[in-house]
C-alpha cells in the first residue's frame, strides 16, 4: 500500500512542473515566422487554467482587445485584435506560442504585450516592468485553451 502511494507521488510530481526546468524570457528562440516550436516548460498546458487566464483582467486578459464566442458570458470583449473564434484552427502551437510569448514576431506594430518577455511593450503597467505578464506554465495552459478554439 505504501508504496503504490508513493509511485503515485512520483507519478504526479513527474507530470507536473515540479522537475521541469523553464525556459527563460531570453532564452525563447524564435522561428522566422515567430514561432516558438520547443514547449517553455516541457509539461503539458492545461486549457481549464488557460481559459481562466485568459479571461482574468488583472493577467491574460484577452478580451480586452479579442471577442471570444466561448467566454460570452464575459462582458466587454474588445474589437482591437481579431476574434479568437476558431484561432486554433488557423494556427498550430508553436505559432500561438509565439504570438503570446511575443506577438512582435509575427505581428509587424501589434500593440499586442508580450506575455513571456522582460519587455512587455509600449503600454505595459508599471507593475509589469521588467517582468514578464504571464509565466511559462500559464502560457502554455493559454496556448492549450487557445487551440481548443476550432472552427465549427
Amino acid at each position: 500500500m505504501l508504496l503504490r502511494v508513493f509511485i503515485a507521488i512520483t507519478a504526479t510530481l513527474i507530470s507536473t512542473s515540479a522537475f521541469a526546468e523553464d525556459t527563460a524570457p531570453d532564452a525563447v528562440s524564435f522561428g522566422e515566422d515567430g514561432e516558438v516550436m520547443a514547449s517553455l516548460t516541457g509539461v503539458v498546458g492545461d486549457p481549464v487554467a488557460g481559459r481562466k487566464l485568459s479571461i482574468n483582467r488583472k493577467l491574460g486578459n484577452c478580451l480586452a482587445c479579442h471577442v471570444n464566442d466561448d467566454a460570452s458570458s464575459e462582458l466587454f470583449h474588445g474589437e482591437v485584435g481579431p476574434e479568437l473564434n476558431g484561432v486554433g484552427s488557423r494556427w498550430d502551437t508553436a505559432q500561438l506560442r509565439g504570438i503570446v510569448v511575443s506577438s512582435r514576431n509575427t505581428f509587424e506594430g501589434t500593440i499586442m504585450p508580450s506575455f513571456y518577455r522582460a519587455k512587455n511593450g509600449v503600454r505595459t503597467l508599471k507593475k509589469f516592468e521588467g517582468k514578464t505578464i504571464l509565466s511559462a506554465q500559464q502560457v502554455e495552459d493559454v496556448v492549450a485553451y487557445l487551440l481548443t478554439l476550432k472552427e465549427e
